[in-house]
């Protein structure tokens, strides 16, 4: 009982508070339906991301374009996304008696730019700081920490996505 009304009070503050769905269409009256808003689903899908360097960049960039151009590349694109990795930095955690690592944490910063033309309309960082343990086998470690470098990728492209995606959402007057 105390569960549903505690659930119930959230959704309440919910909808006080103007919370709307970024994706969510708009017929007019107030009304939200569908999934998708396609102003802000259009315009993202009109995005060229450029080349990023090293395999990391390269998984940053496969999952930027799964997220924003999920229909291919486009053939005539109004805007371009410059994305550079700035720092990539490890370090040894929770040290053993032996002063061996059990593990390492690896820290990413991106910075990328949005733009239209010569016009740079979005420009921010993004971060992510992952972890995976050192095995006593060489493989398993090695796979973890490609797993690790996997995640942020992820992290980063989901980060990236949703920043330029609220953009959009404000440009297109979704956020009134």
């Amino acid at each position: 009982m105390l569960k549903k009304t505690g659930i119930l009070i959230v959704a309440l503050c919910l909808s006080a508070c103007g919370f709307r769905p970024m994706y969510a269409q708009n017929d007019g009256s107030g009304t939200l339906y569908g999934n998708t808003s396609p102003s802000v689903v259009d315009e993202m899908a009109q995005i060229r991301i450029s080349a990023i360097a090293e395999r990391f960049g390269q998984q940053l960039r496969n999952n930027l374009l799964d997220l924003m151009t999920p229909k291919g590349v486009p053939a005539q694109s109004r805007y371009r996304l410059d994305v550079e990795v700035v720092d990539k930095s490890t370090t040894q955690q929770a040290m053993r008696d032996d002063v061996t690592a059990t593990s390492e944490r690896i820290d990413y910063r991106v910075e990328y730019r949005l733009y239209q033309g010569a016009t740079e309309l979005v420009r921010g960082d993004s971060f992510a700081f992952v972890s995976y343990d050192i095995l006593a086998n060489p493989y398993s470690t090695t796979m973890a920490q490609k797993k690790a470098e996997t995640d942020a990728a992820k992290i980063i492209a989901n980060d990236i996505a949703l920043r330029i995606g609220a953009y959009f959402h404000s440009r297109t007057g979704g956020g009134k």
